[in-house]
Formats: structure tokens, C-alpha cells, sequence
């Protein structure tokens, strides 16, 4: 009768004990599931040993649950906005992406260069000697002003050339054999004009430079695609790791909570022990149940660290920065709606947004800068060229008035002696002829000086010259240009293909998104369901088995059960939350839906 009494007194305490520890583990599932796991092994300790009253001591080992390289004192609340924030800003990958926008650009920049003008001056000075006479000294200054022009695709050239020379040879070329000097006298010619030359047929429309520009401008775009499409990639990876870190702190939360109902059923059957109620065997069962148990939180917490470490991959920047040692504490709970996804929304969203079908386009547009060059290069080649300048001459020494015979050389002079003393013969008897005084009157004053004298020359009247001309030229056949030319047409029937393949893979993966979301929708659904149930079950057995009519073993089965109701629960919520951001990413509205304006490494004209 004693012996009742005292079961019935025990069972009622382990009863209050029971119903503590199913109050405390409800409670554990309240607050912010990111509490730094140490502290939670602090606050419910594991290691602790029992003695049997008969039998060999069953030691229960210590939970380690420490993370290596993380400082619990240094806790990093973030939200899902900042994680994403952070990593747009500090990411690498992004940061790559946003530098190739930025070459390509620089690139552009460089092929516009070739539309900058072009200052040339060229001064130079030369002597020249030859055996047996004297050296002459020449100088000259040659200076031009050259561009581009981009529409027609012609150049110009705007020169100013002025030149000293002493060599007969070169004073015959500049005054066009018109003016001689002697000895050291030298030629001052300054002349300035323009030449312009324009294509009629081939590079007119388009050329080479202008096709690079082209095409350059479009391979910017297709960077600033590319970056777009890396940062949209990147907020999906973030939002998944984000929410796998999420689940993996709640799920050791419920496993801290499972080890907890273990112990509390240990200390049971140790009372009962001590009572004389049960076998001492039945501490083995919950022992063992306990260190699997254990074993579950360790992987769990192990789980925490992973996950954690990837999260810090994506929004740190610096590898050696502190905040790899702090600990990561998630601030958002996972969302959920139960509105159901338009499908049609979804896919009109994934035609006008996906950045691979805008690079696509920007390749074909790419393609069509490349034929329309290529039947450029067909056409014959005819080049206008035309030349104005202004020419002006003038010559050193003195200008003056001076007199010479009329046969002044060794050879006129000895025919003209011979003459007039045939002439004086007796029998002939004619006049002799007279070697007449000729006067050779000054130079115009305008012809003398220096080059101040040669620039204003330039401006009289009989100074200008100009010349106009064609070139025509063409290869027979062709061939190349020909070939070129085939060879962008069939790329652009290569990226059409290209095109209609992209835009059936965005079907599939807009649909199965969609899908996604929607299953596991149901999903969130189903295991609220379920953990309710299991919640049910749990507190019937724990009633049986207070009142003697269930087992340990079918006890530990509902408290597993429960717990996998809860993990199961939580990782639909966070499946249905990376489902959404897969949906976004794959409909490219991640910008849209998470408030976010992108702007470019570069502007964009």
C-alpha cells in the first residue's frame, strides 16, 4: 500500500515535470530563431552523470557545440534587405563584372580616338656636299592639322610648310626651273592649304572605324547586361543562403529542444530507478536515445557553420575583414502568401526583362552592323581627292639692274672672233659684227627677302593652285569581301537560332518556378498541418505514458516525430521563401521586388 502511495506521488511529479518541459520547448520556438547557439548550450547544459542503484555508471558525454573562429560576443544582426545590399556592394564577383563594364567602355572611348585631330610639326635641317664644290644648308618646317571626318568617312588635312633651301636641284623644284640663284643664294618657299579627300562608294555609308564604334557600343551594353544579370544571380544566392541559414538555426534550435526532452525523460527513469518502479536496464534505452540526439544537434550546429560561412562569402568583401569571427543573426522570418503565381505575369515579366534574351538582341544588332559593313566592302572602291593651296616664293640677295654682252661664252666667243676676221679679208671687206652690251633689268621687288617675304606671297593673286582628282580602284571577284559577307549572315541565322533557344530555355524555367512556388505553397500548408498533429500525438502518449500504458520507445517516437514536424514546417516556409527568389531571379524582376536601383559602373549614351 506504501509502495502505491509512493508510485502514484512519483508519477504525478514526473507528470509536472513533463508538462515544465513541454511548456519551456514551446517556448524555445518563439523568440528570434537566430540566437547564437553556444548561448543555448549554456542556458541548458548537457553534460551530466547518473549513478544507478544497481549496475555499472552510464556516463552521458558533454555536447560540444562551439563553432570554430566564431566570437559569441560579437553577434551581427541582418536583415534579407541588408544581406543583399551588402552584397551588391562588397561581393567579388559583382565587383568583376562591374570593372568589365567600366573596360568596356575604355574600349569605346579608345575607337573613338580615331576621330580626335592630329597635330603634326616636323623641323629639319640638312647639309649637303659633294667632292669639288661647295656644301649648300637647307631648312624646313613642315606643320599639319589632320582628322577624321565620321560622316562619309573622308579626312582632311590642313598643312603650313615652309622651306630655305641652297641646292640648285631643290630650287628647281620649288620655283618649277623659273628661278636660279648662284653661289650660296638660297629659295625661301612658304605655301598653306588643305586636302580633303572623300570616299563615293565603298566607306562611304560605313568603314572599318565606324564599325568598330558600332559595335563597340553595343559590346558596352551587353557588359552592363552581363553585370545586371551577375547582380540578379547574386540576390538569388544570397536570398537562398540566407534562408538555408534560417532553417539551419531553427533546426537546431528543435534539435537543443529534442536533447532537452531526452534528458528530462533520463532524470524520469533514474527517479523511477531510485524508486524501485523500473528496471535499471531502462536507463540504457533513453541513454542511447539521448546521445543520438546529440548527435543530431552536433551535425546541426555543424550545418549552422557552413551555411554561415557561405552567406559571409557573398556580402564580404575583404577576406581578412573581423566580421568573419562574427557571429550571423538573422533578423527576418521566412514570408509567406497564399495567393497563388500568375503564370501568364510571370512569363510576360521573363520576355521583357531576361538579361540573356537582351544580350541575344544586342547580338543580333551586333550581326547587323556586320553585314551592312560587309556589303559595303563590295562595292568598288572611288576616292575623291582635292588639293587648294596658297604658294608663295622669294629669293635672297640683291636686286638690281646689270649688264652682259650678248655672246658671253668661251665657245660664242671664239665663233664670233672667227667671223669678224673672215669678214675683214681683203675681197670680202664687210662690217664686223658688234658683241652688243645687253641690259638686264632688277627682279620685281616682291621676289627678294626672306621668309616674311615668301608668307605674304602667298596671298597675291597668282598664288593659289588646287587640284581635283579620282581613285578607283576593285579587286576581281572579290572573294573576300564576298565570303565576309556570307559568313555574318549565316552567324545571324545562328544567333537567331540562338535566340529561339534561349527564350524556350526561359519557358521551362519560368514554368518550373512557378511550379516551385506553388508546390511548396502547399507544401508550408501541409506541414503546419502536420506539426499540429504530431503536437496532438505527443501530449495524448505523454498522458498514456504517465498513466503506465505506453512505452519509452513509443515516446521518443512522438517527441522525433514532433521534432521532424517542425523542421519539416520550417524548411517548406524557407523553400517556399528561396522558391520566390528563384521565381524573381529567372523573371529578372529581383531589382522590382526587393526595392532595389541599379545603376551603372558608366553612363551609357
Amino acid at each position: 500500500m506504501i509502495l502505491s502511495r509512493s508510485k502514484t506521488v512519483i508519477s504525478t511529479c514526473f507528470s509536472a515535470c513533463l508538462l515544465a518541459a513541454a511548456v519551456q520547448t514551446a517556448a524555445g520556438q518563439d523568440p528570434q530563431i537566430a540566437r547564437n547557439t553556444n548561448d543555448i548550450a549554456k542556458a541548458v547544459p548537457v553534460n551530466y552523470t547518473t549513478e544507478p542503484v544497481s549496475g555499472p555508471a552510464i556516463a552521458v558525454p558533454t555536447s560540444n557545440m562551439s563553432r570554430i573562429g566564431v566570437q559569441q560576443s560579437q553577434p551581427l544582426p541582418l536583415s534579407i534587405d541588408d544581406a543583399i545590399r551588402r552584397a551588391l556592394a562588397n561581393n567579388n564577383t559583382v565587383e568583376i563584372s562591374r570593372t568589365d563594364v567600366r573596360i568596356s567602355e575604355t574600349s569605346l572611348r579608345s575607337r573613338l580616338g580615331i576621330y580626335d585631330p592630329v597635330f603634326s610639326l616636323s623641323p629639319n635641317f640638312s647639309h649637303s656636299s659633294t667632292t669639288g664644290n661647295a656644301g649648300t644648308n637647307d631648312f624646313r618646317v613642315s606643320s599639319s592639322f589632320s582628322q577624321f571626318v565620321k560622316p562619309g568617312g573622308g579626312n582632311y588635312q590642313v598643312f603650313f610648310n615652309n622651306n630655305r633651301t641652297e641646292n640648285a636641284f631643290a630650287q628647281a623644284q620649288a620655283s618649277s626651273g623659273s628661278v636660279s640663284t648662284g653661289g650660296n643664294s638660297a629659295i625661301y618657299t612658304s605655301s598653306a592649304g588643305v586636302s580633303f579627300t572623300q570616299p563615293l562608294a565603298r566607306n562611304f555609308n560605313i568603314d572599318s572605324k565606324r564599325q568598330g564604334i558600332k559595335i563597340a557600343k553595343k559590346q558596352l551594353q551587353q557588359s552592363d547586361t552581363d553585370f545586371r544579370l551577375q547582380a540578379t544571380g547574386t540576390i538569388a544566392q544570397v536570398q537562398r543562403t540566407y534562408w538555408d541559414l534560417v532553417f539551419a538555426l531553427r533546426d537546431q534550435q528543435n534539435q537543443v529542444a529534442n536533447v532537452n526532452l531526452a534528458k528530462e525523460n533520463l532524470r524520469q527513469i533514474e527517479a523511477k530507478i531510485d524508486a524501485g518502479a523500473a528496471a535499471p536496464l531502462a536507463r540504457a534505452e533513453v541513454a542511447t536515445e539521448l546521445a543520438n540526439r546529440e548527435g543530431s544537434l552536433l551535425l546541426s550546429t555543424e550545418q549552422v557553420t557552413v551555411t554561415e560561412n557561405a552567406l559571409k562569402q557573398l556580402i564580404i568583401k575583404d577576406p581578412l575583414s573581423p566580421e568573419w569571427a562574427q557571429t550571423i543573426v538573422p533578423t527576418d522570418n521566412p514570408t509567406f502568401s497564399s495567393v497563388s503565381v500568375s503564370l501568364d505575369d510571370a512569363m510576360k515579366d521573363a520576355m521583357e526583362n531576361r538579361f540573356e534574351l537582351q544580350r541575344l538582341k544586342l547580338a543580333r544588332e551586333i550581326n547587323d552592323i556586320d553585314v551592312s559593313y560587309f556589303k559595303n566592302q563590295v562595292r568598288p572602291q572611288i576616292d575623291l581627292n582635292t588639293t587648294f593651296s596658297l604658294d608663295g616664293l622669294s629669293r635672297s640677295g640683291l636686286n638690281a639692274a646689270s649688264t652682259t654682252n650678248l655672246y658671253t661664252s668661251t665657245g660664242d666667243l671664239r665663233l664670233f672672233n672667227a667671223i669678224n676676221q673672215i669678214r675683214a679679208l681683203p675681197g670680202i671687206n664687210l662690217p664686223l659684227i658688234l658683241n652688243d652690251t645687253i641690259l638686264i633689268p632688277a627682279s620685281p621687288n616682291y621676289l627678294f627677302g626672306g621668309f616674311n617675304r615668301s608668307f605674304a606671297n602667298m596671298f597675291r593673286s597668282d598664288a593659289p593652285n588646287y587640284s581635283i582628282g579620282v581613285t578607283i580602284s576593285f579587286p576581281f571577284r572579290n572573294r573576300t569581301a564576298k565570303a565576309n559577307l556570307e559568313g555574318a549572315k549565316i552567324t545571324g541565322e545562328r544567333i537567331a537560332a540562338q535566340t529561339r533557344s534561349q527564350e524556350q530555355a526561359v519557358i521551362v524555367e519560368v514554368r518550373n518556378a512557378v511550379q516551385a512556388v506553388e508546390t511548396t505553397r502547399q507544401r508550408v500548408l501541409t506541414a503546419r498541418r502536420a506539426r499540429e498533429s504530431a503536437e496532438i500525438q505527443l501530449d495524448g502518449e505523454r498522458k498514456l505514458y504517465d498513466a503506465g500504458r505506453s512505452t519509452t520507445f513509443l515516446l521518443f517516437q512522438r517527441e522525433n516525430s514532433l521534432t521532424n514536424a517542425r523542421n519539416a514546417e520550417i524548411r517548406a516556409e524557407t523553400d517556399y521563401n528561396k522558391a520566390v527568389a528563384d521565381l524573381q531571379r529567372y523573371t529578372a524582376t529581383s531589382f522590382r521586388a526587393n526595392n532595389i536601383q541599379i545603376d551603372s559602373p558608366v553612363i551609357i549614351k
